[in-house]
């Protein structure tokens, strides 16, 4: 503050100075003049404030160094070894290029360690920006463990990489060769890079599976329910309930209350007839404030439980099922079935894959 009412203080004194030290009539000419002074003692006073913020703001952004993105996510890498089979020094090596070790606009806007595009099956968050081509979709995570998980889910989900499963777990120069031929990267020094950035931190330490863990242990590991235990969950299920006063027939299932949406129904009306709010219609069932309703719609109208019933220990996914639609027809938290599943929040599964619900 004293610079700045300083830098006044100069302006003021310069301006009277001009008015009274001169001799001659104050022409227009010279009014102009002292008034161009004037404004450009402002300007430079403004231009000197916006750089002192800018680099206050440069400093408060500090870049994290590689060494403290392998202490931050180390124990991430570990955990999802152990979960899913894939070196722990080749995911920390693939968060760091990709990332710029957690810089990289992406990683810091978005989430997103690993680059990984939207593809079709994504139906969660976005964030767009150039890359190979202008304006690509890339996806968005909350936290950036969710961006571990689905690198975990993205090698093991897509058949052009199950060839690198049969190569031992500590053998890294083999994995990063075989990204590369797999087609994770276009770039031709892929491998090197990786091998390189693996050698240079030891990170090849972390691929022995006696490696204390601080915080992975087996935690997370997700129980797969069998099959055979699968019992098919449909609408017909839904027990009748009360009929509420405006004539509607209600239906209770997992232990909740809910309606059928029929034509003409929309949130404002539903919110009226049921003495409820709108954004409560929106919380209890998972959805956007721009969802527009439509016929046979299950609506709840309370909080979906955490788990589903007991005789509906999991639910075996069919062509077409998301995980929102699996939510409602058991009663259960998207959230919560996402977490069960150790899946990251937005990821679509294929068809045939059998989800824990309890």
């Amino acid at each position: 503050m004293a610079n700045e009412f300083s830098q006044q203080s100069f302006v003021q004194k310069s301006v009277i100075g001009e008015l009274f030290a001169t001799k001659h009539p104050l022409h227009l000419s010279l009014i102009l003049e002292i008034l161009r002074k004037l404004i450009l003692n402002i300007y430079v006073l403004c231009i000197s404030l916006f750089l002192m913020l800018l680099v206050a703001s440069a400093q408060g952004q500090q870049r994290i160094s590689t060494e403290q993105y392998i202490d931050t996510y180390r124990d991430v890498a570990i955990k999802k070894m152990h979960e899913y089979g894939i070196p722990a020094s080749i995911t920390l090596a693939q968060g760091i290029l990709e990332s710029g070790s957690g810089n990289s606009r992406l990683a810091q806007k978005a989430n997103n360690h690993f680059g990984i595009k939207c593809h079709k099956e994504w139906n969660g968050k976005t964030y767009y920006m150039d890359d190979d081509e202008k304006h690509e979709c890339f996806r968005k995570y909350k936290h950036a463990e969710d961006s571990y998980r689905d690198h975990s889910l993205f090698l093991t989900q897509r058949g052009r990489y199950s060839f690198l499963f049969e190569i031992k777990i500590t053998d890294y120069e083999a994995w990063a060769k075989g990204l590369k031929k797999a087609g994770y990267s276009t770039n031709p020094k892929y491998p090197e890079l990786l091998i390189r950035i693996i050698e240079k931190y030891n990170l090849s330490q972390y691929d022995d599976k006696s490696y204390k863990e601080k915080k992975a242990g087996n935690e997370g590991k997700v129980k797969h329910i069998k099959k055979s235990v699968v019992k098919p969950m449909t609408i017909d299920q839904f027990k009748k309930d009360e009929r509420y006063p405006s004539g509607r027939q209600l239906f209770s299932n997992n232990g909740i209350k809910l309606l059928i949406a029929v034509k003409g129904d929309t949130f404002n009306k539903l919110a009226k007839e049921f003495g409820l709010y709108t954004w409560q219609f929106y919380k209890y069932n998972d959805l956007d404030k721009d969802y527009v309703l439509k016929i046979g719609d299950i609506i709840y109208l309370e909080k979906k439980k955490r788990k589903a019933d007991k005789q509906h220990p999991g639910h075996e996914v069919k062509q077409g099922e998301t995980i929102s639609s699996i939510s409602q027809l058991y009663g259960v938290r998207e959230r919560r079935i996402y977490k069960m599943n150790n899946l990251p929040d937005g990821i679509q599964v294929s068809a045939g894959k059998v989800l824990k619900l309890r």
